[in-house]
């Protein structure tokens, strides 16, 4: 490690132009995606801005970490899907519920009621083709223009990436299940 002189002066200068809704991304390969799309989501509620999270892999009934603490918080949280593709007994089912979820989503952004909607793992069924993708960027593209909208997941269709204001993609470095340790409540979920 090297060390570093801290700096003694602001690295940047103050943007001037509008404040404004943000499409902002989060993708890759690497953990923390739907983690730093919570963080974001927290960060808003925090300051009493209403917000609403879409998770469209995880079942209505899911009871993970998020789902609890959100709950207790008073945060929406809404299961979209009905779990892992390779865990489906029916793949038009689960296109099914993600159209039918998309079209939940969309009205929400549409709406204007929100500060913020997340859009969690928006890009499974984008890129699995249940979803027409360019529905979701017209929504994005049609947003109130004060509604930020935060999409995850991986392999994150180049479309919307030209279009989001921020992108982040998680890189993966090193995983512990790629050890042989399992995943471990309160971490992965």
């Amino acid at each position: 490690m090297q060390i570093e002189t801290p700096p003694t002066e602001k690295r940047y200068e103050k943007p001037e132009g509008e404040r404004r809704g943000l499409v902002i991304v989060n993708t890759g390969d690497g953990k923390g995606k739907s983690t730093a799309a919570f963080g974001l989501a927290l960060r808003a509620h925090g300051r009493g801005k209403a917000v609403k999270i879409f998770q469209f892999m995880k079942v209505p009934t899911a009871r993970f970490g998020e789902h609890r603490m959100f709950e207790q918080i008073g945060l929406p949280i809404e299961g979209l899907g009905d779990g892992f593709s390779w865990k489906s007994q029916d793949l038009e089912h689960s296109a099914q519920l993600a159209r039918d979820g998309w079209e939940k989503a969309r009205a929400a952004i549409l709406s204007g009621e929100y500060f913020m909607v997340v859009l969690d793992e928006i890009t499974y069924p984008l890129i699995y083709g249940w979803l027409p993708l360019e529905g979701v960027l017209q929504t994005l593209r049609e947003r109130p223009k004060d509604v930020h909208v935060c999409l995850t997941g991986r392999r994150c269709p180049p479309e919307i990436i030209e279009l989001a204001d921020t992108v982040t993609e998680m890189q993966m470095v090193k995983h512990a299940f790629k050890a042989g340790i399992p995943a471990q409540r309160g971490i992965e979920d």
